[in-house]
């Protein structure tokens, strides 16, 4: 009898639980989520659950009820005939359209002339004929525009001017009137707003809001890229008065709500050229021989306010965004450079995670919450080198003992699976004007892990603190920096890419995505070409980004994982702190939809800043690279494409295109399995990863782009 009720029971349990996985996407109609999402918004850890909810999502996208879109994700019914859907869109110089549906494997094309009034990036509404052999697309409706402002050259013509875009992926020109120009003269670089745009065959109506100034000027440049990505550049003046009229002074009351840490030896480690410091490391020896360990970051939370102009703003911004000559930064200076900024000799306020260790570096107590510190050193990167190398300077036994410490850590992190993602990153030596006059290759060393080791051990520990529940409780809502695993399309790719080095992978699918690249990784340590299969691997994964639904970290083989440590520069590690201290302080759950908008928020807004970030470096190559059209160089191909092969010169780490048109010795075609060219007559093959000479042929300010000519030169 009581078998039979046990039975009974799991039945129940079973549909119970199918009927909470479908309220989970009824909740969220439009978004794509896999079996891990959903078990995390189920609050569900049990591995064997998470696999029945993997079953109840293939068993209910048989049913129709959810609709597979591939990659192990599915979404709430499905776009029938005569439907519309929502989606961003994608526009080519030739004016045809692909629109990007969340979670859906494949764009739909919208044919040239069936755009209307959108541009690039903008979020759109078509209308769908799903009769077509492929279904295909008509915009009917522009839902929101993803940029209010455009950078354009003025064409002033006789009575009217035209605002020709500088970004190739506008598509249209705009028309403005002689009463929208301002102060703008031919020839200058504008911003133009759009005034109207009523019908698709003529040309948006612009006015010029603000006038930049001369092509080719360092700062007009700088400021054009923020602009193009939709970046906020000046701060407005309320905000920078709001952020002056803060209180200062450190009272004896705030210090008294704190753990006081000022007597025990505190520094920072940071670039040469840094001036925001938002984290330092603390260290002491325990009675019984253990250390503690403090990480200490500056508590933005004090100073910023919730309903705050200053908060606002910091929202909005999301990140601080930094380009090859400047930051352009997310708070204030007052804030981000003074109060903080974890500067030496002075007190300040952080909050801190404080861990005890072993020998082995392996934990025996933490602590969370607010302190207050006082720094005695500043290191440089540099500085902090010197000592691990030589074992002298300044706090030499402090340093050496963490930098011991850190390489525990960091040997742990990889034998459970976390991938190094050090790639080599470009930095220029630039004159007073801003003009590139050399370029380096930045090196990460003993003292950067250092930091980065302790950094990651605090984000660890964060999150684990308030995600980690036990007995099958739902964690409270909290900021998780998540990173799915690869997609198992984009791992055969790779497969296929690994096979001509001789290596094999196995046949990827759901159940050993998790291992694939990690093993493969480990096969091609330490061989010439790692650096190739590498950065291959990297493109193959997911992207990193916020969410309040834990689905772990895969290239860091974290379970739980957050961004507490870099509050001044980014927006997801100020609720981390806020969400932390309520937690602390025996608050309920928080509410996770207004959270999760902040989040998504932020994913975009880290995203736009790394375009911005790449859109400089692109253009200080072009400008570094300009004086040197007819050179020779070695070069690696960086990417293959229908249209032609994209070269990194390995001299100068400049990327630039060999463009087909010039492959002038055969007919190439592009093969997009094994991302290569063939030549149909010679049977030349050009793919990613291989050596070659190239000449400098052109070097396009405008369109930050470099043209290069391949040559076969015996004297390389």
């Amino acid at each position: 009898m009581s078998g039979k009720r046990k039975k009974q029971s799991k039945k129940n349990f079973q549909r119970d639980l199918r009927k909470e996985v479908l309220q989970v996407f009824k909740q969220q109609p439009k978004k794509p989520m896999n079996y891990k999402q959903v078990s995390s918004s189920l609050g569900i850890n049990d591995e064997s659950l998470r696999h029945l909810i993997a079953a109840i999502l293939e068993e209910e996208a048989e049913k129709e009820k959810l609709i597979s879109i591939g990659k192990g994700k599915y979404v709430w019914g499905g776009p029938a005939k005569g439907d519309t859907i929502e989606g961003k869109i994608e526009i080519t110089q030739y004016g045809r359209g692909f629109v990007i549906v969340e979670g859906r494997e494949d764009d739909i094309p919208i044919p040239r002339g069936e755009t209307g009034t959108a541009l690039y990036g903008d979020r759109v509404e078509i209308a769908l004929n799903l009769s077509a052999r492929r279904p295909k697309g008509r915009v009917i409706n522009v839902v929101s525009r993803a940029r209010e402002q455009y950078v354009c050259l003025y064409d002033k013509q006789k009575n009217f001017a035209f605002g020709l875009p500088t970004d190739s992926k506008i598509h249209v020109d705009f028309f403005i009137p002689n009463g929208l120009a301002g102060e703008a003269k031919h020839g200058d670089k504008i911003v133009v707003e759009m005034d109207s745009w009523e019908d698709a065959s003529d040309s948006p109506i612009g006015r010029v809001v603000e006038v930049l100034g001369d092509p080719g000027d360092n700062d007009v440049e700088m400021h054009a890229i923020m602009i193009e990505y939709g970046l906020p550049y000046h701060f407005p003046e309320e905000v920078i008065l709001e952020a002056d009229h803060i209180p200062k002074e450190i009272t004896t009351k705030e210090v008294k709500k704190r753990r006081d840490v000022r007597d025990v030896l505190t520094f920072t480690i940071d670039p040469h050229d840094a001036k925001d410091f938002d984290d330092a490391l603390s260290i002491r020896t325990l009675e019984n021989g253990n250390y503690e360990i403090g990480v200490h970051i500056a508590d933005v939370t004090h100073y910023m306010k919730p309903g705050t102009l200053l908060e606002e703003e910091a929202f909005k911004r999301a990140t601080s965004v930094y380009l090859v000559d400047r930051t352009v930064p997310m708070l204030p200076e007052v804030l981000s450079n003074e109060l903080c900024s974890l500067r030496p000799n002075e007190d300040k306020l952080c909050f801190s995670a404080i861990f005890e260790m072993d020998e082995n570096a392996q934990l025996v107590n933490q602590w969370f919450g607010r302190t207050v510190i006082h720094s005695d050193r500043r290191f440089t990167y540099e500085e902090a080198q010197e000592i691990i190398e030589t074992g002298k300077g300044d706090h030499a036994e402090a340093i050496l003992k963490l930098d011991e410490l850190a390489k525990k850590l960091r040997e742990e992190r990889f034998q459970k699976g976390g991938i190094d993602f050090n790639t080599e990153e470009v930095k220029f030596e630039l004159a007073d004007d801003g003009r590139p006059v050399g370029v380096y290759v930045k090196v990460m060393k003993d003292s950067n892990k250092l930091i980065e080791d302790f950094m990651l051990l605090a984000n660890v520990k964060v999150a684990e603190r308030i995600g980690k529940v036990k007995g099958g409780k739902k964690a409270p809502t909290f900021v998780y920096r998540i990173h799915d695993m690869p997609d198992v399309d984009k791992l055969r790719s790779l497969r296929d890419f690994v096979s001509r080095f001789g290596y094999r992978m196995p046949k990827p699918s759901r159940d050993n995505a998790e291992h694939v690249i990690k093993d493969l990784l480990k096969q091609v340590e330490g061989t010439a070409e790692e650096d190739v299969i590498k950065t291959m691997a990297i493109r193959s994964m997911a992207k990193a980004e916020y969410s309040t639904n834990n689905i772990g970290h895969y290239g860091l083989s974290f379970d739980f994982y957050s961004h507490f440590t870099s509050p001044i520069r980014r927006y997801p590690d100020v609720m981390v702190h806020r969400l932390l201290q309520h937690y602390l302080d025996g608050g309920e759950s928080a509410g996770a939809d207004d959270y999760e908008r902040k989040c998504s928020h932020s994913s975009d807004m880290e995203k736009k800043a790394a375009e911005a970030e790449r859109a400089s470096i692109k253009y200080k190559q072009v400008e570094f690279m300009a004086s040197r059209i007819g050179e020779t160089f070695k070069g690696i191909i960086s990417g293959v494409t229908s249209w032609g092969i994209y070269v990194e010169i390995i001299e100068t780490k400049c990327e630039g295109m060999v463009h087909k048109d010039n492959m002038r010795d055969d007919h190439y075609v592009y093969d997009d399995e094994q991302k290569a060219l063939f030549g149909k007559r010679t049977g030349q093959e050009y793919h990613f990863g291989d050596e070659v000479i190239i000449r400098v042929i052109g070097a396009n300010m405008l369109k930050r782009q470099l043209d290069f000519e391949l040559v076969n030169d015996a004297s390389f």
